[in-house]
């Protein structure tokens, strides 16, 4: 055996333990299902399912997002995604695996429950209990004019991905607690709230035009890093929105037209998915 062949098997291995000890104690609290939910098509799939060792930190089932509480839809931490896009994002974490990286996504399908969760929120214009973190600098009467709100989202069709890249072995990261102090999404790294991943140059779902992939303020590693995301997603059909670093949807869609909202849960897959 190989000194990388074994270096890649400790690391799948040390991956897949934590991941299993985190969706462990997530799920326990996991809301239950109801006889009537909407069940998902059958090539859609839960991701650890095709990929175990891609690491999930799925925001919108706790309260660290910009709402600040767990988002209506989000029974259980879990990204699921239809098989093809899922499959594809095995193929970039064997790229990524080989360079001592791992993928972590943040979210993956999105009920449409959880879309008009966003919408109500931000109808709520006294309600900015997140705004020193996710969007300072951006007043919230213009997030539907600006286009960080919209009815609808490309995640309900279940091939869009918001994620980023972690080296490995990946290190935990300190649970939110709800009320804690918060800093600016575009601080630096070291100030900012604490994420395993690849210095981007702001956080996940940062409502800034910093977030936007090209934006020419972001140089060297910073920019490397979204590059490298980009490039190895790219290769393998996945289209990037301009204005996210961390969103990808993969084409041809096998849904380009329908807006799911069945729950994110195990049980709404069918079974062994």
């Amino acid at each position: 055996m190989t000194s990388l062949t074994r270096l890649l098997r400790t690391t799948v291995t040390a991956v897949a333990a934590l991941l299993t000890l985190t969706t462990a104690s997530a799920t326990a609290s996991a809301a239950p299902q109801h006889h009537d939910d909407p069940r998902a098509p059958g090539d859609f799939v839960a991701l650890s399912s095709v990929d175990p060792t891609i690491v999930q930190e799925i925001r919108y089932f706790t309260p660290h997002n910009f709402v600040g509480e767990r988002i209506d839809g989000y029974r259980q931490p879990l990204c699921i995604l239809t098989r093809p896009a899922a499959e594809a994002l095995h193929r970039a974490q064997q790229q990524l695996l080989r360079q001592g990286h791992s993928l972590k996504v943040y979210d993956c399908y999105r009920p449409q429950r959880a879309v008009d969760h966003f919408v109500r929120w931000a109808e709520d214009l006294d309600d900015r209990k997140m705004k020193d973190e996710f969007y300072p600098r951006v007043d919230k009467t213009r997030l539907f004019e600006d286009g960080y709100i919209a009815e609808k989202s490309g995640h309900s069709r279940g091939s869009t991905v918001d994620l980023t890249i972690v080296p490995l072995p990946a290190r935990p990261t300190r649970p939110y607690v709800p009320g804690q102090p918060l800093v600016p999404c575009y601080a630096p790294q070291e100030e900012r709230f604490e994420d395993n991943s690849l210095d981007m140059g702001t956080g996940f779902d940062c409502f800034d035009t910093l977030a936007h992939t090209l934006d020419p303020r972001i140089q060297g590693q910073q920019r490397a890093n979204r590059l490298l995301l980009k490039s190895t997603l790219e290769k393998l059909g996945f289209v990037n929105l301009a204005e996210e670093w961390w969103h990808y949807t993969y084409q041809p869609e096998p849904y380009p037209d329908t807006y799911f909202d069945f729950p994110v849960s195990r049980a709404s897959l069918p079974p062994g998915r």
